[in-house]
Formats: C-alpha cells, sequence, structure tokens
C-alpha cells in the first residue's frame, strides 16, 4: 500500500477523562472499527528557531501558521522509517505534507538539504526561509486510532500519556519527559475532510464533550515558560 504524504482536513479535539472516553466509546462503537495502525506510540522532535519565534507566532492565533517536525512510530535506530512533516493551518484547514527517510538520512537532509521531490523541496524552502532551525521540543504520545465504517477517511485518535522535554531531542533516546496533560485524561482528535456525520455530532452534544484549542508542542512549551519564569499567561488564551 502507498504511503499517504499529502493531507488536507479540519482537525477538531476534545480533552476529556478516562470515563468520559468510556461513555463515548459506547455510544459510537458500531458506527467506528479500528484504522490501518490501530495503535501506535508516536515520537516527535518539532524544530524552531532559538527564539522559538514559530511558536510563539502559533500562539498568537494568526489566519496562518505552520510548523517543522520529525516523527517516528515507536523509538528508531539510525536506520529506521521516520518523517519529516510540515503542517500548515490557513484559517480552519489542515494542510501536512511529508516525506519518508530513515533517521540518519533526515537529520543530514535538515543539515544540508539536497531536494529529491516536490516535498522535499518545500521542506529545503521551510529551513532556508526561516533561519538558525533547530531541535526545540520532544513529544512522544500513545495513540489509539478509529475511522468512520461508512466513511474511512473520518479519523478518530485517542492519545494519552503526553509526555515533553526540551532536552536530549534526539528520537533515539526514547520516551521519557514531564506530562502534557493531568493523569486520567486524553486528547481526541477527530480529522475530517468536511462536515462531521449526524451521530457522531449527536454523540458529541449528548455526551456534553466540549471542543477545545489545544496544540501540544504549545502546551509543552507554555508550561516550560511557566517553570522556567515563574509564570506565564493563560494558556487557554494562548493556544490554537
Amino acid at each position: 500500500m502507498t504511503e499517504q504524504k499529502i493531507f488536507e482536513r479540519y482537525e477538531l479535539k476534545y480533552l476529556m477523562t478516562e470515563a468520559e472516553y468510556q461513555k463515548f466509546m459506547e455510544r459510537i462503537f458500531h458506527e467506528i472499527c479500528p484504522d490501518l495502525y490501530p495503535t501506535s506510540s508516536i515520537c516527535n522532535i518539532y524544530y524552531d528557531t532559538p527564539d522559538y519565534s514559530l511558536i510563539r507566532a502559533s500562539l498568537d492565533h494568526p489566519v496562518y501558521k505552520e510548523k517543522l517536525r520529525l516523527r517516528s512510530y515507536g523509538v528508531p535506530m539510525d536506520d529506521g522509517k521516520v518523517f519529516l512533516e510540515i503542517k500548515k493551518k490557513y484559517e480552519d484547514v489542515v494542510y501536512k505534507r511529508r516525506e519518508t527517510f530513515s533517521l540518519s538520512s533526515a537529520e543530514e537532509f535538515l543539515e544540508s538539504p539536497e531536494p529529491f521531490s516536490q516535498i522535499t523541496k518545500e521542506i529545503a524552502y521551510f529551513l532556508s526561509f526561516y533561519k538558525s532551525l533547530q531541535p526545540a521540543m520532544a513529544l512522544f504520545y500513545e495513540r489509539t486510532s478509529f475511522c468512520g465504517k461508512d466513511d474511512p477517511s473520518l479519523r478518530i485518535t485517542f492519545d494519552r500519556k503526553i509526555l515533553y522535554r526540551d532536552y536530549d531531542l534526539d528520537l533515539k533516546k526514547g520516551v521519557y519527559g514531564a506530562s502534557a496533560i493531568p493523569a486520567g485524561t486524553l486528547l481526541m482528535e477527530i480529522k475530517c475532510a468536511g462536515a462531521l456525520p449526524l451521530w457522531l455530532c449527536r454523540a458529541i452534544s449528548e455526551q456534553k464533550i466540549n471542543k477545545t484549542s489545544f496544540s501540544k508542542y504549545g502546551k509543552a512549551y507554555s508550561d516550560l515558560n511557566f517553570n522556567n519564569k515563574g509564570g506565564c499567561d493563560n494558556y487557554e488564551e494562548l493556544v490554537s
């Protein structure tokens, strides 16, 4: 199966407790099925400038924002498969473009880009436009994924154990760090090409689950800013 490299969709986010998750799943169980990859351990390195200009701009709620990350599924070795991704958001639509590398070749590309596809040309331009990009944040989480039975393009994912660190910024170092969400809390993301199906709208309404603005990188940056500087602006007013 050819791996998908280009994504265009809406992404809706909801924070919920495990008890709310169980009730919600009971409500939608007959409408969904496990995704192609139903469980995964996702590891990311986000790139930013030394003064964190990308995430700081993102937290200002711009109409357009973008970020660059290196992602693996599980802890990779040098020859392990990773994805170098540009993720952009314009108004409410999310665009993601990614290319496959081995970890060592991705790190080489980031140091000295030699494009070999349209997507790597875009990544190379991103690297040249934002000077002095460097690893800025490591983020990890355990994901459970489902899709709609009648519409496989509808994806519903649940992320638990969201951890971050701003040191040891190497995917080979493994999964550890501070927690970005309280124990017993998880993040649901609904990813869809258009309007939500009626059964899903009804389930969200009946369970009184409220949509939230939540950026994992933004939350990690906000937490670190609070811890390092003795306080920060209210995160709920910052993230988008």
